[in-house]
Protein backbone atom coordinates (compact mmCIF):
# COMPACT_ATOMS: atom_id res chain seq x y z
CA UNK A 1 0.00 0.00 0.00
CA UNK A 2 2.80 2.43 0.87
CA UNK A 3 4.51 1.63 -2.43
CA UNK A 4 1.38 2.41 -4.46
CA UNK A 5 0.93 5.66 -2.53
CA UNK A 6 4.55 6.55 -3.31
CA UNK A 7 3.94 5.79 -7.01
CA UNK A 8 0.87 8.05 -7.03
CA UNK A 9 2.83 10.86 -5.37
CA UNK A 10 5.72 10.40 -7.80
CA UNK A 11 3.29 10.52 -10.75
CA UNK A 12 1.69 13.71 -9.38
CA UNK A 13 5.16 15.22 -8.93
CA UNK A 14 6.06 14.44 -12.55
CA UNK A 15 2.73 15.92 -13.68
CA UNK A 16 3.42 19.05 -11.60
CA UNK A 17 6.90 19.32 -13.12
CA UNK A 18 5.39 19.03 -16.60
CA UNK A 19 2.86 21.79 -15.90
CA UNK A 20 5.55 24.06 -14.44
CA UNK A 21 7.80 23.39 -17.44
CA UNK A 22 4.99 24.28 -19.84
CA UNK A 23 4.19 27.52 -18.00
CA UNK A 24 7.81 28.60 -17.59
CA UNK A 25 8.73 27.73 -21.19
CA UNK A 26 5.68 29.56 -22.52
CA UNK A 27 6.57 32.66 -20.52
CA UNK A 28 10.24 32.55 -21.50
CA UNK A 29 9.48 32.01 -25.18
CA UNK A 30 6.74 34.62 -25.47
CA UNK A 31 8.74 37.29 -23.65
CA UNK A 32 12.12 36.49 -25.22
CA UNK A 33 11.61 39.20 -27.84
CA UNK A 34 11.68 41.78 -25.02
CA UNK A 35 15.02 40.60 -23.63
CA UNK A 36 18.06 42.86 -23.99
CA UNK A 37 20.86 40.95 -22.31
CA UNK A 38 24.27 40.71 -23.89
CA UNK A 39 27.41 40.04 -21.97
CA UNK A 40 25.71 40.51 -18.58
CA UNK A 41 22.50 41.41 -16.80
CA UNK A 42 22.62 45.18 -16.32
CA UNK A 43 22.24 46.63 -12.86
CA UNK A 44 19.18 48.56 -14.05
CA UNK A 45 17.79 45.60 -16.01
CA UNK A 46 14.11 45.64 -16.88
CA UNK A 47 11.51 43.41 -15.29
CA UNK A 48 11.52 41.32 -18.49
CA UNK A 49 15.27 40.78 -18.37
CA UNK A 50 15.29 39.89 -14.68
CA UNK A 51 12.25 37.62 -14.90
CA UNK A 52 13.76 35.83 -17.91
CA UNK A 53 17.03 35.18 -16.09
CA UNK A 54 15.55 34.01 -12.80
CA UNK A 55 12.67 32.00 -14.26
CA UNK A 56 15.21 30.56 -16.69
CA UNK A 57 17.34 29.39 -13.77
CA UNK A 58 14.26 27.74 -12.25
CA UNK A 59 13.59 26.17 -15.67
CA UNK A 60 17.17 24.89 -15.79
CA UNK A 61 16.69 23.24 -12.40
CA UNK A 62 13.41 21.71 -13.63
CA UNK A 63 15.13 20.42 -16.77
CA UNK A 64 17.54 18.46 -14.60
CA UNK A 65 14.95 17.14 -12.14
CA UNK A 66 12.47 16.26 -14.92
CA UNK A 67 15.08 14.25 -16.81
CA UNK A 68 16.01 12.42 -13.62
CA UNK A 69 12.45 11.68 -12.45
CA UNK A 70 11.30 10.51 -15.87
CA UNK A 71 14.35 8.27 -16.27
CA UNK A 72 14.17 6.46 -12.94
CA UNK A 73 13.77 2.70 -12.66
CA UNK A 74 15.00 2.03 -16.17
CA UNK A 75 12.46 4.32 -17.90
CA UNK A 76 15.39 6.02 -19.63
CA UNK A 77 15.33 3.04 -22.02
CA UNK A 78 11.92 4.23 -23.23
CA UNK A 79 13.16 7.71 -24.17
CA UNK A 80 16.66 6.79 -25.28
CA UNK A 81 16.46 3.29 -26.82
CA UNK A 82 19.43 4.02 -29.10
CA UNK A 83 21.68 3.93 -26.01
CA UNK A 84 20.99 0.20 -25.77
CA UNK A 85 20.91 -0.33 -29.53
CA UNK A 86 17.15 -0.99 -29.69
CA UNK A 87 15.70 0.59 -32.82
CA UNK A 88 12.96 -2.00 -33.51
CA UNK A 89 9.86 -0.08 -32.37
CA UNK A 90 11.25 3.22 -33.63
CA UNK A 91 11.82 1.66 -37.07
CA UNK A 92 8.31 0.15 -37.04
CA UNK A 93 6.75 3.50 -36.08
CA UNK A 94 8.66 5.44 -38.75
CA UNK A 95 7.81 2.94 -41.49
CA UNK A 96 4.18 2.90 -40.35
CA UNK A 97 4.08 6.69 -40.26
CA UNK A 98 5.02 6.84 -43.94
CA UNK A 99 2.18 4.39 -44.62
CA UNK A 100 -0.31 6.68 -42.86
CA UNK A 101 -0.34 4.93 -39.47
CA UNK A 102 -0.15 6.94 -36.28
CA UNK A 103 2.70 5.72 -34.05
CA UNK A 104 1.70 4.20 -30.73
CA UNK A 105 2.34 6.16 -27.55
CA UNK A 106 4.73 4.76 -24.98
CA UNK A 107 7.22 2.01 -25.46
CA UNK A 108 10.42 2.74 -27.34
CA UNK A 109 8.84 4.19 -30.44
CA UNK A 110 8.80 7.49 -32.27
CA UNK A 111 6.75 9.47 -29.73
CA UNK A 112 8.97 8.38 -26.84
CA UNK A 113 12.16 9.17 -28.75
CA UNK A 114 10.77 12.62 -29.62
CA UNK A 115 10.07 13.17 -25.90
CA UNK A 116 13.63 12.08 -25.06
CA UNK A 117 15.07 14.51 -27.59
CA UNK A 118 12.90 17.23 -26.06
CA UNK A 119 14.18 16.50 -22.58
CA UNK A 120 17.76 16.71 -23.82
CA UNK A 121 17.06 19.97 -25.67
CA UNK A 122 15.40 21.45 -22.59
CA UNK A 123 18.40 20.39 -20.50
CA UNK A 124 20.81 21.90 -23.05
CA UNK A 125 18.89 25.20 -23.08
CA UNK A 126 18.99 25.25 -19.29
CA UNK A 127 22.69 24.41 -19.08
CA UNK A 128 23.67 27.01 -21.68
CA UNK A 129 21.56 29.56 -19.81
CA UNK A 130 23.44 28.68 -16.63
CA UNK A 131 26.71 28.96 -18.57
CA UNK A 132 25.68 32.39 -19.84
CA UNK A 133 24.67 33.49 -16.33
CA UNK A 134 27.85 32.10 -14.72
CA UNK A 135 30.17 33.81 -17.21
CA UNK A 136 28.52 37.23 -17.08
CA UNK A 137 30.89 40.04 -17.92
CA UNK A 138 33.42 37.81 -19.66
CA UNK A 139 33.95 37.28 -23.37
CA UNK A 140 32.66 33.70 -22.93
CA UNK A 141 29.22 35.04 -21.99
CA UNK A 142 28.45 35.92 -25.61
CA UNK A 143 29.46 32.42 -26.72
CA UNK A 144 27.06 30.88 -24.15
CA UNK A 145 24.37 33.36 -25.22
CA UNK A 146 24.74 32.26 -28.83
CA UNK A 147 24.48 28.56 -27.87
CA UNK A 148 21.51 29.34 -25.65
CA UNK A 149 19.61 31.17 -28.38
CA UNK A 150 20.20 28.45 -30.99
CA UNK A 151 19.19 25.68 -28.61
CA UNK A 152 16.12 27.66 -27.52
CA UNK A 153 15.09 27.90 -31.17
CA UNK A 154 15.54 24.13 -31.52
CA UNK A 155 13.44 23.67 -28.36
CA UNK A 156 10.68 25.78 -29.92
CA UNK A 157 10.79 23.48 -32.94
CA UNK A 158 10.55 20.49 -30.61
CA UNK A 159 7.55 22.02 -28.84
CA UNK A 160 5.75 22.29 -32.18
CA UNK A 161 6.57 18.65 -33.00
CA UNK A 162 5.57 17.59 -29.47
CA UNK A 163 2.22 19.40 -29.78
CA UNK A 164 1.55 17.75 -33.14
CA UNK A 165 2.46 14.36 -31.64
CA UNK A 166 0.09 14.95 -28.73
CA UNK A 167 -2.71 15.86 -31.15
CA UNK A 168 -2.04 12.72 -33.20
CA UNK A 169 -2.08 10.65 -30.01
CA UNK A 170 -5.44 12.20 -29.02
CA UNK A 171 -6.81 11.59 -32.52
CA UNK A 172 -5.80 7.94 -32.26
CA UNK A 173 -7.29 7.74 -28.76
CA UNK A 174 -10.67 9.09 -29.92
CA UNK A 175 -10.69 6.87 -33.00
CA UNK A 176 -10.43 3.78 -30.83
Amino acid sequence: MAQSMFKRLARKYIDLQHVLIILICAYLIFTSGSIFIGRSLRTNASFWDQSHVYLGLIGAFLSITFLITTSLKGKWRQYFPWLIGDFSQLKTDILGFFKGKIPIAGGRGLFSVVEGIGMLLFLAVGLTGIGWFATQGSSDALMWRDYHIHLAQALIGFIVVHAISACLHLLDFFRN
